[in-house]
């Protein structure tokens, strides 16, 4: 409640928990300001007004501001037609209710459990709240990397990065690490906590790893936090450490190719938002999609680190295409491009020892002057032995992972290394204590994501095998459970390589790897073996995923692309916007016309009003814009939940917790529990808290009280216009209605599962039935969608 000199309250029934009709005088309280001029009156009343918290009722509160901000009206020159010349006094002010926006978060993970989509199928988070160290801060010898780079730019960095005596190291712990063993689940205010610590330890690395690749995706998804917001606190907390993201080449942060003014810009913002080293890559080794990449970052002004996506063995002479020549060729490709360094990109952990001392070495010998920097993954083991290899071999950095965030489908365990090469040649200029209390904390740290691991228990040498990417195997494990093939991994693994085989032995690294993920859970859920596809892909609902890679949305790989299976699955198929092709016969966003930035600002805040939508929104929207809207939606209920910390935000709190919450600097919440209610006749559950001392209601819809599940019908095996869901999922869009022809080929439903999207096309030619789905069914596997007579 407001207060201070000439201000008076008169009470009316706005009492906490109190219940205000339309049919009582719905006055809650009426404010009196007394001053010698009205002009000093009016302030007082919006001062007041301002300290007023008012939930759970529509006031007038926006009028009164907007009337006494009024030129004419503290004038005192207004008529009974004031209010019908000036219909903006009716518009709302925008509050931001961050308070209760977050009690009604907390109440729906109390009452409602932990959001589904966030796959948190593990058991509970861990009690123990990780302890945050302190590192004293050491006096450094000459300039940090990131200093040369600021004040001398990128080349300069380039040389500083060659003329190192000993290994560099990027930590990936803040963004690999938790992508390969947590679903890349990791939380800002996780990373934040241990900022601190972590720019005095790290101080001498190459880079920390934290931004990029499928975080941006996920931060949105699942989290519901801004990728940009992320990227800018982290900037803040740790200043002098050179800053690393991955970037997809074309497909910048996303799954598919983009104009190519979306990819400059998103550069040019990241930049701008902080990044520095920009590793760029593309999933099939197209070098006309790394082209774009490395223009993009070139032109921003960042460092350009481009990758050889690495697969195979070139140690084995008799093992596939892809051979010590054939990387070399590509090196040169890049190195004419002028890029700053080059990176070896081992996103499966295939690179042996013996390889990586072959590999580094002949490049090495070839491009003497040239910044090596390699990363791998230790699925099988091998990782610390193959760094060593490509350190000895003339590597300047390699990848590596906080000790309790490595390992498996991870990084090389990061003290493992600072230890292994102390006081030698390959010194790592790291204090293996101030790594070791890092290290502390990321083991307490892990405990909090419990619900997310995987429960791979060691690592496994049929990565040779399936060659999955370390960074897709936790996520993919999870998608799997979700499309209902659990204790099916085994398979899914099996299928992967076959998957790999029908798509002609590509390049796997995202998106091509989610291509190659997507088709293997098809393998698995539909039960279909390599011959079956090649034999019904002509009538086979694909996954949109594989279409869009016949179609060459990904780029060309380096081998082409393998027959008759790709003629066979595009028949009857034309990529929209271009006049019938069935494919692209180059860079896809080359002939991609460039993306309307402006009518998309135009749109959003017309669709967010009271949002401030700047580029960084555009720059979301123009590469996820479904998941974006979600995004928005959630933060419109919830408010921004960054803040919350990481057990909270999964389960809620028990009853007589008492919780603080830091807003901002100086803006602090105090959260107390203090009871649940039952719910009512029409589900709902007053939950009751305390916020900063004062009592707090949210209500809450229980969705349990909620009738049980929709049975649905089962499309009949054999009749072929009978219709089924590939696989479970969610119904995106239905593209037909009853009484509608169809040919066979045409699309009938549009699936979601996970990041999977299947579009169902019509088996037969003939007149829909019945469509027995609509947009936001879910569905299970077999489940009937269309008939067609």
């Amino acid at each position: 409640m407001p207060a201070g000199m000439g201000i008076r309250l008169d009470d009316g029934p706005g009492f906490p928990g109190a219940k205000i009709t339309p049919h009582y005088d719905s006055l809650l309280v009426k404010i009196t300001a007394k001053a010698y001029k009205r002009e000093d009156a009016a302030r007082k009343l919006i001062r007041a007004l301002k300290e007023f918290r008012v939930r759970g009722v529509t006031t007038n509160k926006s009028f009164l501001l907007n009337v006494l901000k009024n030129d004419n009206f503290l004038t005192g020159t207004v008529t009974t037609s004031f209010i019908a010349e000036n219909p903006h006094l009716l518009e709302p002010l925008q509050e931001r209710d961050r308070a209760q926006k977050l009690l009604h978060y907390i109440g729906e993970v109390i009452i409602n459990g932990t959001p589904k989509s966030l796959g948190a199928v593990g058991p509970p988070p861990s009690p123990v709240d990780p302890y945050i160290p302190t590192i004293e801060t050491q006096p450094r010898e000459g300039r940090s990397l990131k200093q040369i780079y600021d004040q001398d730019g990128a080349e300069a960095f380039a040389k500083a990065v060659r003329a190192n005596e000993g290994l560099l190291i990027t930590d990936t712990t803040w963004r690999d690490a938790h992508q390969s063993l947590l679903a890349t689940r990791l939380r800002t205010i996780d990373m934040l906590n241990i900022a601190p610590a972590t720019s005095v330890a790290l101080r001498n690395c190459y880079s920390l790893e934290n931004w990029g690749g499928a975080t941006f995706d996920v931060s949105m998804r699942f989290l519901r936090e801004c990728p940009w917001e992320r990227l800018a606190a982290m900037r803040e907390a740790v200043p002098d450490i050179p800053f690393q993201m991955l970037l997809r080449g074309a497909n910048a942060v996303g799954y598919t190719s983009y104009p190519d003014n979306v990819v400059h810009d998103f550069c040019k913002v990241a930049k701008e938002t902080g990044m520095d080293v920009f590793r760029i890559f593309d999933s099939v080794n197209y070098i006309e999609n790394m082209k774009l990449g490395i223009d993009a970052v070139g032109q921003a002004g960042g460092i350009v680190e481009a990758a050889v996506c690495y697969t195979g063995d070139v140690s084995d002479p008799k093992k596939g295409k892809y051979t010590l020549e054939y990387y070399l060729n590509f090196v040169r490709e890049l190195e004419a491009l002028g890029i700053h360094v080059l990176a070896i990109k081992d996103m499966a952990g295939l690179l042996r020892p013996e390889a990586a001392s072959l590999l580094v070495g002949s490049i090495r010998e070839e491009f003497p002057d040239l910044p090596i920097h390699v990363h791998t993954h230790d699925t099988a083991g091998t990782g610390v032995a193959s760094m060593l290899a490509a350190g000895r071999a003339g590597a300047d950095a390699v990848d590596a992972a906080s000790d309790a965030m490595s390992g498996t489908t991870a990084q090389p365990p990061l003290g493992a290394l600072v230890a292994s090469t102390a006081g030698t040649n390959l010194d790592t200029g790291l204090d293996l204590n101030e790594v070791s209390a890092l290290n502390e904390y990321w083991e307490e740290c892990r405990g909090l994501y419990a619900p997310f691991e995987s429960g791979q228990k060691s690592g496994s040498a049929d990565v040779y095998i399936h060659e999955m990417p370390g960074g897709q195997y936790t996520n993919l494990l999870y998608q799997s459970t979700q499309l209902g093939l659990t204790g099916q991994w085994s398979s899914v693994k099996k299928a992967y390589a076959a998957a790999n085989r029908l798509l002609g032995d590509i390049i796997k690294v995202t998106p091509s790897s989610k291509v190659t993920g997507d088709l293997a859970q098809f393998l698995v859920a539909n039960n279909l073996t390599e011959q079956d596809v090649i034999d019904q892909a002509e009538t086979l609902s694909f996954p949109s995923s594989v279409i869009e890679y016949f179609q060459g949305y990904l780029g060309i790989p380096p081998f082409g692309f393998p027959e008759p299976l790709r003629s066979r699955v595009l028949k009857g198929k034309t990529i929209p916007g271009t006049d019938g092709k069935s494919c692209f016969e180059g860079r896809p966003g080359a002939e991609m016309a460039p993306y309307d930035f402006d009518a998309t600002r135009t749109k959003l805040q017309e669709k967010y009003r009271g949002s401030t939508i700047g580029d960084t929104d555009l720059l979301s929207y123009a590469m996820y814009p479904s998941v974006y809207d979600e995004y928005m939606e959630h933060k419109g209920e919830y408010g921004n939940l960054s803040y919350l910390d990481t057990r909270t935000f999964l389960t809620g709190m028990k009853i007589g917790q008492e919780l603080a919450v830091t807003l901002e600097p100086g803006k602090q919440l105090v959260v107390k529990l203090v009871g649940i209610g039952s719910p009512d006749k029409d589900g709902i559950v007053d939950i009751q808290f305390e916020l900063n001392g004062q009592p707090r209601m949210a209500h809450i819809k229980d969705k349990s009280a909620v009738g049980g599940a929709q049975q649905r019908l089962k499309a009949i095996v054999g009749v072929e216009g009978s219709v089924g869901a590939p696989m479970p999922g969610v119904v995106l869009e239905t593209k037909v209605k009853r009484g509608d022809k169809v040919k066979a080929g045409d699309p009938l439903v549009l699936l979601s599962a996970m990041k999977m999207e299947t579009l169902v096309g019509a088996p037969c030619g003939g007149v829909v039935k019945n469509l027995v789905v609509t947009a936001g069914d879910n569905i299970d596997g077999g489940d009937l969608l269309v008939e067609i007579e």
